[in-house]
């Protein structure tokens, strides 16, 4: 049962860490994909963007910690 729980967990992580949101459409009067229009790129849709990777490493590093840290105490 243990390996199948792996298994579930790291098919999980598999697909989310390729899920990704849908494009943000852009605002009227701003350039469009087919260079139409004035306007520059803009802003990102929000800042935590840069830091995804980051932020999935240090999540499941966290999640490692703690779990071996319980485990320790329980044993």
């Amino acid at each position: 049962m243990k390996t199948i729980n792996k298994l579930v967990s790291a098919l999980f992580l598999f697909i989310v860490s390729f899920a990704y949101a849908d494009e943000i459409p852009p605002a009227p009067g701003t350039a469009s994909k087919n260079g139409i229009g004035g306007g520059g790129p803009g802003a990102p849709a929000s800042p935590i963007d840069m830091y995804v990777i980051l932020l999935s490493v240090v999540a499941i590093a966290l999640i490692l910690f703690y779990t071996r840290k319980l485990k320790s105490q329980k044993a």
